[in-house]
């Protein structure tokens, strides 16, 4: 001991650490881990919303949920370290500090995570990876070490069993869903909160509906899987007690696919929680276009601080909703429902697709038009594609359409299968929609719509905060000093500070927005 009280103190520490980890291994059977969890790096797109980011000083706008999730259902004694390369760079350090490195990822981050696994293999240290793009093309990811696809709940345990047993496997996987009520609270640690825009958490899994392009149901499948109350009040509390204030992203699929659970236990539950803890979130998620016939469902989720909805309008042609099986869609007066929804205090977030077989020339023009008058001011259109899984694949590759692997990206302007209208039409068509929908006039315009006509909750805070005066300062700079939508600009910032107060931080958010849709078809277009 003589030696070790000489060290420095830094090898004291050292030592001391050393002594820490072999107490753990023996302790629990000579298996002690040290995880690392890494999320690939999200190329620039609609959702990624980096350029909107820099205005509030934020890395990225979600922290990796699924990975945060996996991590608590790991061994408490292991040890784990998250690097979401969105927020700092993966170092050749970092996965040589891991016995293992996990890898979660969506099919768009398909080229970070190429990379990443030839960096962790080339450094000698194994790799596991699941998660959407896994389990849908775990064909492509033979050279990974250990794939556990499908639902963490069932397939983590196993591999966590053997190894410790020593016969680890090469692939887990299951035909089984899993019991969201076994789903445990992300690990919040390790991350630093203060590097996103908004923080996210997870109710359902499936959806009811069967949208021919669409690759949920073979994921999470066909029945609505749901977490109970008190339970979703645990996750919200970690964020609260976590220090998080502000955005709270719940990414069901569909958060309405199982009605009347929401409408007798889970709002009402979450409006007494709000309520008691004063408003500190406002949620935002994703549901279908049959919450409009539902004003006790739409008056609850405002009540308990809902905001904004994603919602797959996808076309205005019968022929393509009745060809992509969008049953909810059909025989409805879209805009009037979208209207409506706004009317009740959720702004909607709307989702377009051009390139369905019965779509014709005229498309175009109607899908422009469809979008102005509605007033959905994030609408995001992309071209047609075929994820692995779905019907729509299996169609196209029976028809021997398919003709390259499928981005992720809808709004790059790839496609991957032979579309039936002509391809330049196509392309050039889908083009001139997204040159005029984020054109300075056309786009401020529909803000002028939505805000006009949108009402929202009076329970909940309007106030700027310090995120909303950052933003603002810095888009007078970048957008009504030196951009070329500067005239519309303080057109929309006045007439929300001198008619509609109560909405001129909406006001700002959706300017930045604007610049951030701008720059992504500018850049995906060169």
């Amino acid at each position: 001991m003589e030696k070790i009280a000489n060290l420095p103190q830094e090898n004291k520490n050292d030592f001391a650490k050393l002594k820490v980890d072999i107490l753990v291994k023996i302790a629990c059977g000579g298996k002690y881990m040290k995880i690392l969890l890494v999320y690939p790096q999200i190329p620039i797109t609609y959702w990624g919303f980096q350029y909107a980011l820099k205005f509030i000083s934020k890395k990225a706008g979600y922290p990796p949920l699924g990975l945060l999730t996996i991590a608590a259902m790991l061994p408490k004694h292991y040890e784990k370290r998250l690097v979401d390369m969105n927020i700092t760079k993966l170092k050749d350090n970092d996965i040589l500090w891991a016995d293992y490195v996990f890898i979660s990822a969506m099919v768009v981050q398909k080229e970070s995570v190429r990379d990443t696994i030839t960096r962790c293999h080339n450094l000698g240290v194994k790799v596991v990876a699941g998660g959407p793009l896994f389990t849908s093309e775990y064909e492509e990811y033979d050279d990974v070490d250990h794939l556990l696809l499908n639902e963490g709940e069932l397939t983590v345990p196993a591999f966590v069993r053997d190894i410790e047993n020593g016969t680890a496997a090469h692939l887990y996987t299951t035909t089984e869903w899993a019991d969201l009520r076994t789903t445990p609270v992300p690990l919040w640690e390790l991350i630093d909160m203060k590097k996103y825009a908004t923080m996210n958490i997870q109710y359902s899994r499936g959806c009811p509906f069967n949208c021919d392009f669409c690759n949920i149901t073979s994921l999470y499948g066909h029945q609505p899987r749901t977490k109970d109350a008190p339970q979703l009040l645990q996750e919200l509390d970690s964020l609260y007690y976590s220090g998080w204030r502000g955005g709270v992203f719940l990414v069901d699929d569909n958060f309405i696919g199982n009605k009347r659970k929401l409408k007798e236990k889970i709002l009402p539950a979450l409006i007494a929680w709000m309520t008691e803890k004063k408003y500190p979130f406002y949620f935002f998620t994703e549901a279908s276009i049959n919450l409009a016939d539902d004003e006790v469902l739409m008056d609850l989720m405002v009540k308990a601080g809902f905001n904004a909805v994603f919602i797959g309008i996808e076309t205005t042609n019968e022929d393509s909703l009745v060809e992509c099986n969008k049953i909810q869609n059909k025989n409805r007066d879209l805009i009037t429902c979208v209207k409506k929804i706004h009317r009740f205090g959720l702004q909607v977030q709307g989702g377009f697709i051009v390139g369905f077989d019965n779509d014709n020339a005229m498309i175009f023009d109607k899908m422009v038009s469809f979008i102005q008058e509605s007033g959905i001011v994030t609408a995001m259109v992309g071209l047609l594609n075929a994820p692995k899984g779905t019907n729509l694949y299996q169609r196209l590759a029976g028809e021997g359409r398919l003709v390259e692997d499928f981005s992720g990206d809808n709004t790059n302007f790839s496609m991957n299968f032979v579309p039936k209208m002509e391809r330049g039409l196509l392309v050039k068509g889908y083009q001139r929609i997204v040159d005029t929908i984020y054109s300075p006039k056309k786009y401020y315009e529909r803000v002028l719509t939505f805000l006009d006509e949108y009402k929202p909750a009076k329970f909940t805070t309007t106030e700027m905060n310090f995120c909303h005066t950052m933003a603002f300062l810095k888009s007078i700079i970048r957008l009504g000093i030196i951009g070329k939508e500067r005239r519309y600009f303080w057109k929309l910032i006045l007439w929300s500070l001198l008619k509609r107060r109560e909405v001129f931080p909406l006001a700002v958010t959706l300017s930045i927005y604007g610049f951030h849709f701008r720059k992504v078809f500018k850049r995906t277009a060169t």
